[in-house]
């Protein structure tokens, strides 16, 4: 591909030599598809960072980690808020005190024994909705079926 030979034409009767101006990428690309190998293998090695020893400080820390809010319903139909125990009727006080005391807008996780009734679960988020959470998160036990292979 890199010369044309042939007859150009003249009628002369002398062999002309005419350049073909193509670009052969093909050892172009084979370089850049080695290279994506050893990006993609270093990459991740990248993440990790160098390891160093860092100074000592009396700064607080930016965040505290808060205690996630759970509200459970027992199978004895008994409510909590984390580990306190609440009824009925004072599940959305407490709640709107526990927010207005750690402050953001947190997301709550409904925990309820299965042998509970889908009407009463629905009301208990319900009640977490009128106390000024916008997000609710159900939580659930995961089936033994559905566990990856490999682990216990």
């Amino acid at each position: 591909m890199g010369m044309a030979v042939g007859n150009g034409g003249s009628d002369d009767g002398e062999s002309s030599y005419k350049p073909l101006a193509e670009i052969n990428v093909t050892p172009f690309v084979d370089v850049m598809l080695v290279l994506l190998i050893i990006f993609m293998v270093a990459a991740p090695l990248m993440v990790q960072g160098v390891p160093v020893d860092l100074p000592k400080t009396s700064a607080s820390k930016l965040g505290t980690v808060k205690k996630p809010m759970v509200v459970t319903m027992a199978g004895d139909g008994n409510l909590y808020i984390r580990d306190e125990q609440v009824t009925r009727e004072t599940l959305v006080s407490r709640l709107m005190a526990i927010k207005s005391q750690e402050g953001g807008e947190g997301i709550v996780y409904v925990r309820a024994d299965k042998k509970i009734a889908y009407g009463d679960v629905m009301e208990i988020l319900g009640r977490v909705g009128e106390s000024g959470f916008a997000r609710v998160s159900l939580l659930s036990q995961p089936s033994p079926s559905s566990q990856p292979t490999g682990q216990n």
